[in-house]
């Protein structure tokens, strides 16, 4: 890497803790609180299996919707105010030092080009910098719009990403690619960022975020990308040419990948409005030895994810999670986490 000053580890490296939002009435979930705390609640558990819970928000879960046993002890509750439950998107991105320590980046988050309200979001990763959990040093790069949503990292200075989220004008406006890609090397410790220009969901509310679409695993000359093969789906030609975008990305010895396809989930529709929700598997949380893969009651689809990604990483145990609820409001698991890689926090 030609910046040795710090890295963005890879999601497959070790991890301390993931950080949740447990959604309150004052949130978009309001008119389905017990529905998606019952799916939050399984997330909690199944990331307690693998890592320790920091859940914030302005009001502590019932005990009915913590784990059970052991696992009860790797959750923690801090009070924090929340506008949503997104914490992927405005939770810290976390940096390791070339001396071992760490770098908790508090980038700004605008509710994905203002779209959304976001001024108690924005202010939570300073929030929970400043609560003694987290070793790592808060990194001030508020005047930056960047979403853990919309970067993959193999931890060895590659970072993929979109863009049509990264040049989206309510974002960086004034910052052309050039620039961008010179911050995401000086705050990421990248020394090359790879773009991708096709593919986003319909209902996609983040502008094409790469964590629906294409994800590095380990070792990280691998990508499993979300595609279809139903020429009537409306997705079809766009995933086909992110496809072939993928296929001429190369690694940073001048490989090209290995590219695993997902299935793309049956479309759901939005019960309210009747607008198609952007399901997707790719949205899945990578976790000390085990995958975290959203799933949608479809039982060949999720059946076909789950056996491609136990494929793709056959030494990583697959769990999954019920997502029906979560895409409800345009995102699925990895959306809802942020990890915390080993050694940036007290525990």
């Amino acid at each position: 890497m030609k910046n040795k000053q710090h890295r963005l580890p890879a999601e497959w490296e070790a991890a301390d803790a993931v950080v949740l939002a447990w959604p309150h009435a004052d949130t978009d979930w309001a008119h389905m609180l017990d529905e998606v705390r019952a799916c939050y609640a399984d997330i909690i558990a199944a990331a307690a299996s693998r890592a320790k819970v920091i859940l914030i928000g302005p009001e502590e879960p019932e005990e009915r919707y913590m784990p059970s046993g052991d696992l009860r002890d790797n959750v923690v509750f801090i009070n924090i105010p929340t506008n949503d439950t997104w914490t992927r998107d405005y939770g810290p991105i976390t940096c390791e030092t070339a001396d071992g320590k760490h770098i908790a980046n508090d980038f700004k988050f605008n509710g994905w080009g203002l779209k959304f309200a976001a001024d108690r979001d924005n202010l939570a990763t300073s929030a929970l910098c400043s609560t003694g959990l987290l070793a790592a040093e808060r990194a001030n790069r508020l005047g930056f719009v960047l979403e853990g949503g919309s970067i993959e990292s193999d931890g060895r200075g590659t970072v993929i990403t979109t863009a049509d989220c990264l040049l989206s004008p309510n974002r960086n406006g004034d910052m052309s690619r050039d620039d961008i890609d010179r911050r995401l090397c000086e705050y990421l410790g990248a020394d090359r960022v790879l773009w991708l220009t096709k593919g986003a969901l319909e209902g996609d509310d983040t502008d094409g975020h790469i964590d629906t679409l294409a994800r590095l695993v380990p070792p990280g000359d691998t990508i499993l990308f979300t595609g279809t093969s139903d020429t009537a789906d409306s997705h079809y030609a766009s995933l086909l040419e992110m496809k072939k975008e993928l296929e001429a990305l190369r690694t940073a010895d001048g490989s090209p990948y290995n590219l695993v396809e997902l299935p793309l989930p049956d479309a759901i529709y939005d019960p309210d409005d009747g607008t198609r929700l952007p399901a997707t598997y790719a949205n899945f949380l990578i976790l000390n030895g085990a995958v975290l893969l959203p799933v949608y009651g479809q039982p060949m689809k999720d059946m076909l994810a789950t056996m491609t990604v136990k494929a793709a990483m056959p030494d990583y145990e697959v769990i999954t999670v019920d997502c029906n609820a979560l895409i409800r409001q345009h995102g699925s698991l990895h959306c809802a986490t942020m990890q915390l890689p080993a050694g940036s926090t007290n525990f």
